[in-house]
């Protein structure tokens, strides 16, 4: 009986023994696969980082533009790739040497930009339209320059040229809310004042190497209305200087009696990116003939003289009425969701005859019809103007109709490929940094042209003859 209780008695403590090492055999198991699907989960953790960080380095690099095919202006949007960058500037790496294929004659551009008081031009970006208004070419075309390490210099002794950074449109009327410019004058002989007797840039050459923008309506006569800019002129202290200016005619006119460069007007480029999001997916227009501003019923405005010189009233005339012919006299925010269904877009002259209805055309896929038989139009050498718009005379606006069906039976189909193509949107417009083929780009391209303005490059010229 005793030994039976003894065999007993092993027999649990065996049982007792054998139960706590399946206990730690199981414990010692679930710790082993804890240990296994830990090291997995960091393994797969460092390797997904590091795929991210070596992604995200290189991803400033490459644009969907590069690889974007577009079918036909009738079937696709361009997206965003309009007025993205092919090769954009790095300014972390410097790269622009690398990623941008630089003309030779702006690879040793320098630009020095004057860093004035706040009351020349931050002061007044209290107001923000003064940034996105169709005159604030002045202030992008400053934001750029300040951000571009490739042709901005912070010793003006090395530079070509000299950016003056003074605002002029951004004071706006309580009356009709357009700029009002009366103060531009008095401004700017306040800054040329303050140059010439603090540094010894603008003497030495007497301003032929300093560049001004006026991108209002007569340009370097800061002035609204053709016969007082005229009357007036260019002001003394700036006819050696270089003006920037939306305002560019091809006969001789006093406004442009100086040297300067006709650019576009400023068209924010998010506006359009944001429009072309929110187009029709299949990219139909279903208006015709597309114009929207104003319009003058009456021959004479309220002050005597003629607006758009009659062209716009005798249009309204005319086609107000006719079905093909989408006409508003009323001012609409998203007016470019208008522009982006239509074929044609009117491009009339007003008081002067540039436009932002041009650049708006161009870059949503509608063709410009520009009617404006004297206009300069911008950037010629990157802007195959011919190829993208139609001219039709001031005289023959009664017969637009006729005209552009006309224009439809035959090569509108070549006119709006040809609107497809990003380097020609590109060169319109104005971005946060100087990219590649934009407008202020090309601003620099023209400045390379005139490097015989350049005191620093004529006084290495003579004293290389000197030597020689």
């Amino acid at each position: 009986m005793v030994e039976l209780r003894r065999n007993v008695g092993r027999k649990k403590s065996f049982s007792l023994r054998m139960k706590h090492r399946n206990i730690e055999a199981n414990n010692w198991l679930f710790s082993y696969r804890y240990l296994r699907w830990f090291l997995w989960v960091s393994l797969a953790l460092y390797l997904f980082s590091s795929y991210l960080l070596g992604s995200s380095t290189t991803s400033d690099k490459l644009t969907s533009l590069q690889k974007t095919t577009f079918a036909t202006p009738t079937t696709a949007f361009l997206s965003r790739a309009i007025i993205e960058p092919e090769q954009p500037f790095d300014r972390r790496e410097d790269a622009v040497d690398v990623d941008v294929d630089v003309p030779p004659s702006m690879r040793d551009l320098k630009i020095y930009v004057y860093d004035l008081p706040a009351k020349y031009n931050e002061d007044w970006l209290s107001n923000p339209r003064c940034s996105n208004h169709l005159f604030a070419a002045e202030v992008a075309i400053h934001r750029a320059l300040l951000g571009s390490d490739r042709f901005r210099t912070l010793d003006p002794w090395e530079a070509d040229f000299f950016f003056v950074p003074v605002y002029v449109t951004c004071n706006f009327s309580t009356v009709n809310g357009f700029p009002a410019i009366g103060h531009a004058r008095t401004l700017l002989a306040s800054a040329v004042q303050l140059l010439s007797t603090e540094l010894p840039f603008w003497n030495r050459s007497r301003g032929a190497d300093h560049v001004f923008v006026a991108t209002h309506d007569f340009g370097a006569c800061f002035h609204t209305l053709e016969d007082v800019a005229v009357a007036d002129g260019i002001p003394s202290f700036l006819k050696n200087s270089i003006i920037l200016q939306t305002f560019g005619v091809k006969s001789k006119h006093p406004c442009q009696d100086v040297e300067n460069v006709v650019i576009p007007p400023y068209v924010s480029p998010d506006s359009v990116r944001e429009t072309l999001e929110r187009a029709p997916a299949g990219g139909e227009r279903d208006i015709w003939v597309f114009f929207r501003g104003k319009m003058e019923v009456h021959p004479k405005n309220i002050s005597g003289r003629f607006y758009s010189k009659g062209v716009r009233t005798a249009i309204w005339h005319k086609f107000n009425r006719h079905r093909d012919f989408y006409m508003k006299r009323k001012r609409f925010a998203g007016y470019q969701s208008e522009i982006v269904r239509s074929v044609f877009c009117l491009c009339p002259l007003g008081w002067a005859p540039w436009s932002p209805r041009l650049v708006e055309s161009v870059a949503l896929g509608c063709v410009p019809v520009i009617i404006a038989d004297d206009i300069q139009l911008p950037f010629p050498a990157s802007v195959p103007w011919s190829e993208i718009s139609l001219r039709v005379a001031e005289k023959d606006v009664e017969r637009l109709d006729r005209i552009l069906h006309h224009v439809a039976s035959t090569n509108l189909s070549t006119i709006q490929r040809n609107l497809w193509e990003p380097a020609v949107r590109r060169s319109l417009f104005f971005n946060a940094d100087v990219v590649a083929g934009d407008a202020t780009w090309q601003v620099l391209e023209a400045l390379a042209g005139k490097l015989e303005r350049s005191f620093r490059r004529s006084e290495k010229e003579t004293l290389g003859r000197a030597a020689g």
